[in-house]
């Protein structure tokens, strides 16, 4: 009875160690997926959900090239996080600026994903700690939680349409911390002009929400240089 109980602890750790993924591997084969987007345009509606301010929903063009060219067009005020478009991405890239650690699974709206955890080993990384929430499947981030430095913490959720074969989600749900969060200069003024009582409140931890609708992908049909001057 001993020897039995004994071959069945064996085969109990043997399988949990089998289940256990290589943290590099997926954040590689994630990198790898992302890599095929040599470039992207695509059409954005943009809805903040910020305590304090009135902010319009408000459309938007985007365009992405490899391999950290970024830019947003829009006739309003777009509030569009970084972290979930090209930051986290450019830096995942960089293998060696980083160390990757399995922490467990998480099922997300019916979906089994992994959890990898990515710690920077420069002093000097804009990003402190992400978390990253995988469909090791579809080579696809589910969830993601980014600290840095200037905007703190935001969680990020995405889902997934016709350009899921490039990674590229059709929208995104951001949940800021509207104190830690860098917000463009205008709705910074905005949120300093409330009054004493509105002040009050917003001295108490505050989340806010983006929501990101993307739609009429153009994938690696070529863009200029010339689109992301500064005019």
């Amino acid at each position: 009875m001993k020897t039995a109980l004994t071959f069945l602890l064996f085969l109990f750790s043997f399988s949990a160690f089998s289940q256990e993924v290589d943290a590099d591997v997926v954040i590689q084969q994630l990198v790898s997926k992302l890599n095929t987007v040599k470039d992207y345009s695509v059409d954005a509606n943009i809805k903040a959900n910020i305590p304090l301010i009135k902010i319009m929903p408000v459309n938007a063009s985007i365009y992405f090239k490899q391999k950290d060219k970024f830019k947003v067009v829009s006739k309003g005020i777009a509030i569009l996080p970084k972290q979930g478009f090209t930051d986290v991405n450019t830096f995942l890239m960089n293998k060696g600026s980083y160390m990757a650690v399995s922490s467990g699974t998480k099922t997300i709206n019916d979906i089994k994903t992994n959890l990898i955890t990515v710690i920077p080993t420069g002093e000097t990384s804009e990003i402190i700690l992400a978390k990253l929430w995988i469909d090791t499947k579809r080579d696809i981030i589910i969830r993601s939680q980014v600290t840095t430095r200037s905007s703190g913490t935001v969680l990020v959720d995405y889902s997934y349409g016709s350009e899921v074969n490039f990674g590229l989600p059709n929208q995104l749900v951001f949940t800021i911390d509207v104190k830690k969060f860098k917000m463009p200069k205008s709705v910074a003024a905005d949120l300093n002009k409330t009054d004493a009582q509105k002040q009050k409140t917003a001295d108490k931890d505050q989340k806010g929400t983006i929501t990101i609708k993307l739609s009429n992908y153009k994938v690696n049909k070529g863009i200029s240089d010339a689109v992301f001057k500064e005019k």
